[in-house]
């Protein structure tokens, strides 16, 4: 059975940093990528970045420059260090497992977390 953990959500002020972490276990995938994705009150579930099986990440537009994802060499911890937060940046941050997909829709995942709020005052 496939888990998907996030952890180290938080209350922060603007222009501070966090760092999330997700544990993934119970899967077999031989390739893939791994993502993260936020949602807030009344908004669609936005794409924040993913890292592949390669290492190649990608990210979303409002996050560039300023969030990182990293991965350890076991392929089964994945972190989003995030820098400059931004009170828009307040939303519940998914992680998730997919493959064969592109990877930056939510639909190319097959595997969820439940999430960890992040909340930016300003």
């Amino acid at each position: 059975q496939v888990q998907v953990v996030e952890s180290g959500g938080g209350l922060v002020h603007a222009g501070d940093s966090l760092r999330l972490s997700c544990a993934i276990s119970g899967h077999t995938f031989s390739d893939g990528y791994m993502g993260w994705f936020r949602q807030s009150p009344g908004k669609e579930r936005e794409f924040v970045g993913q890292i592949r099986w390669t290492g190649v990440t990608s990210y979303g537009d409002s996050v560039k420059g300023r969030f990182t994802i990293s991965r350890e060499n076991d392929k089964a911890t994945m972190h989003l260090q995030m820098n400059s937060l931004k009170p828009e940046d307040t939303a519940v941050y998914y992680c998730a497992l997919g493959r064969y997909r592109r990877g930056v829709y939510s639909g190319d995942y097959s595997y969820w977390g439940r999430g960890t709020q992040v909340t930016v005052s300003s």
